[in-house]
Parts: structure tokens; sequence; C-alpha cells
């Protein structure tokens, strides 16, 4: 099964991040972040996925590969930006991030016990929605989004810790 989603794809820390949202929302500047830390550029504004072997992959279409547009800049070849190790040609989709502006009044995740999952190529996946407010480092929080995937797929949520550090929940 193979379809394109409007997005970008980064790997991070070797973990695949789908940023869904809508045109305007920062993902490309995000991404752009990204790779000046070190991290990689899979498929900037369309991102082609497909299924296999119960995990999904993404990458761009040939034509758009390795660019990213930045507006107010235009079109950006990142491998004359940052070298070719700042790309890859595919990647994993290991979490989908939607990014949605910030609303006052909105419900946002506070404790993370369980990551919601949507389905992708009919693969369930973990699926964030994070708010995006004037001055937040959105890198930074997929670096987060990353470290925690990671620490996850190697135990319990961080959060199932906090009862057993000194004793109850709640003590001081």
């Amino acid at each position: 099964m193979e379809t394109q989603i409007h997005g970008v794809l980064c790997e991070v820390l070797g973990v695949g991040i789908l940023l869904l949202g809508p045109s305007g929302i920062g993902k490309s500047e995000c991404a752009l972040e990204l790779v000046a830390r070190g991290h990689r550029l899979v498929a900037d504004d369309v991102v082609r996925l497909r299924r296999e072997e119960g995990s999904v992959l993404g990458s761009a279409p040939k034509r758009i590969r390795h660019y990213t547009e930045i507006r107010g800049l235009g079109l950006l070849y990142v491998p004359d930006l940052y070298g070719p190790d700042a790309v890859a040609d595919e990647g994993p989709v290991d979490v989908m991030v939607r990014l949605e502006r910030w609303r006052e009044g909105a419900e946002y995740e506070r404790v993370g016990l369980e990551r919601p999952r949507d389905e992708l190529c009919g693969v369930s996946l973990p699926s964030l929605v994070l708010p995006v407010r004037p001055a937040t480092s959105m890198a930074t929080l997929m670096e987060v989004v990353a470290r925690d995937h990671r620490s996850r797929r190697r135990g319990e949520p961080a959060v199932l810790r906090l009862g057993r550090v000194d004793g109850e929940v709640g003590e001081e």
C-alpha cells in the first residue's frame, strides 16, 4: 500500500517523526532546525508512505527530494547547506506529531501515561498533538519526542516511576 501525505519526515536520534499540520504552522522550519542540530531530513511538504513488514517507511518524491521550502527564503537544497549526511532518501515513520496553533483553554495531554495511536497505512503508530506558540523551540520538543519514544520502547513511561522514587505520589 502506497499513499502520500502533506507533512515533513525527519529522522531524530534514529526515530522517524512525521510532522503534520496546516500550511504555515512551522513544520519546515522545525525540520531545518533539526538538521542544523545534526538530525536528518527525509521529506518536506510531500511524504510518500508505504507499508513494509508491519512498519511504515517514508520518502520524498524524486523531484523535491532533499529540498525544503522556507517562506521568505524559497527552496533550499539541504545537502548544499549542511552536507550529504543531513538527508536520507528514506526513513521509518515511528511517531506522528500533529502541530496546531495554541488555543487558550484547549485540553492538551499533561501526564502522558498512554500515547494515543492513529493508523497510517494500516499500521498503528503513537500520535501526539503539540501546540505551537511564539518562541517555542519545536526542534527541542521533537528531540524530546524521539528520546521519550526510545525510552518507552525500552520499558515503561516515566510517569509510572513517579510514585516509586521516594514513596507515594505527591510526597515531598
